[in-house]
Order: structure tokens, then C-alpha cells, then sequence
């Protein structure tokens, strides 16, 4: 079978760098997402997970705020990483998972809010990143 080259030369999928240790101290030590976020804030899946345990406590502006945040630090990863403010970021690598989940839940509690336009932009723009995230995250 052949395959064949993008000819509108749109950028290559973006891979975030892993974390190893975040992950271990969710997983082996079981830290709190809290307790990862204070040691390592560049790791937006404990951002992702705050967010997650405050929406579902009914703390919108706490869910809105830590989404906010692990999506931030997100995008600068994604800078570090070659992204140039578009292209595939792909949810089948695990790295990728904190900022596609921090976006998913910005876009979830800025809705809840009222702020309808940044809700879309946050949909949209998990939508063109990754649609295996959007199809997961917005269930």
C-alpha cells in the first residue's frame, strides 16, 4: 500500500515531553493531584484532575480556574515542544492527555459560567487538535 505525503504541508502531530516522576507519584505513591501540581505545575494532568474533582464537587470557578491554569502551562509545553499554534496534538500519547483534558474541562466550565464564546473556542480548538480527545472528553 502507498501512502502519501500531506501536500498542504500542515505541521506535524506535537508530542509532549513525559513525566515520569509526575506520573509515578500519582500512581506509586499516590499523591494527591494537588500534591503533584505544588512539586511539578508544568504537568497539566494533575491541573486536568483538579479540575475534574472541583466541577464534579460543584466548584465551577475552582474547576474553571485549575483548567485555566493546566491549560497555560500546557501551552507553553506545547511552545517547548515545536508546536506552532496549530497542527494535530494527538490524545494517543499519553503526555498530550493533561493539556487535551485541562482544554475539555476549560471549555466544560467556562460554559457553566456563561461565557459562551470562550466555551466554543475551548471545543473547537480540542476538536482541531485531536478528534479522538474530543470524541472521549466531551461525551
Amino acid at each position: 500500500m502507498t501512502t502519501h505525503k500531506n501536500l498542504l504541508g500542515g505541521p506535524d502531530p506535537t508530542h509532549l515531553p513525559e513525566n515520569e516522576e509526575a506520573y509515578r507519584l500519582l500512581g506509586e505513591e499516590s499523591q494527591s493531584p494537588a500534591e503533584v501540581a505544588a512539586q511539578h505545575p508544568t504537568f497539566s494532568l494533575a491541573w486536568a484532575m483538579l479540575a475534574d474533582d472541583a466541577f464534579e464537587a460543584g466548584r465551577v470557578i475552582q474547576s474553571y480556574a485549575y483548567a485555566r491554569t493546566g491549560y497555560h502551562r500546557g501551552l507553553d509545553a506545547l511552545r517547548r515542544a515545536g508546536w506552532k499554534g496549530h497542527g494535530p496534538i494527538p490524545w494517543e500519547h499519553r503526555p498530550n492527555r493533561g493539556f487535551l483534558r485541562c482544554l475539555a474541562a476549560l471549555a466544560r466550565a467556562a460554559g457553566e459560567i456563561g461565557e459562551k464564546d470562550e466555551a466554543e473556542r475551548c471545543r473547537q480548538f480540542l476538536r482541531d487538535s485531536s478528534a479522538e480527545a474530543y470524541d472521549e472528553l466531551t461525551r
